[in-house]
């Protein structure tokens, strides 16, 4: 599986690391565990530095309404993405996706850049995300 995630309660914190292919049902079972685990307020880092994706325009859209429909439960925790400059265009559909979520995101080409803008930001109380 090319998709691996760490949900840390006591850090309040939620890392994801793309390797090789990653598919929908993937990023799905991602989120369902964010969702059972009520990480949504959680901070989170994606590092898709070594991850690539074959999905169509249908299936990153699907995605994306999901991730929408998640952001309508409450504020977000920050977000930072790890995107090499090659690899971009691969996920710029998704990240304009979750732009629209009220949470602080930014998007970085390294990962010591990523790791210390997030350990500055404070995880979302759980009073602020519902989990419905």
């Amino acid at each position: 599986m090319p998709l691996y995630w760490k949900i840390d309660p006591a850090d309040r914190l939620m890392v994801v690391t793309a390797e090789g292919m990653v598919v929908r049902e993937e990023v799905d079972r991602m989120l369902d565990d964010m969702v059972a685990k009520r990480a949504l307020g959680y901070r989170k880092l994606f590092d898709g530095t070594d991850g690539d994706t074959a999905m169509d325009p249908t299936e990153l859209l699907a995605l994306g309404s999901r991730m929408r429909t998640l952001h309508r439960r409450g504020t977000m925790g920050p977000l930072a993405v790890i995107v090499p400059a090659g690899k971009w265009e691969i996920i710029a559909r998704v990240l304009g996706m979750l732009a629209a979520a009220r949470r602080p995101m930014k998007v970085f080409q390294n990962a010591g850049s990523a790791r210390r803008w997030l350990d500055a930001r404070e995880p979302v109380s759980p009073a602020a995300v519902t989990g419905k």
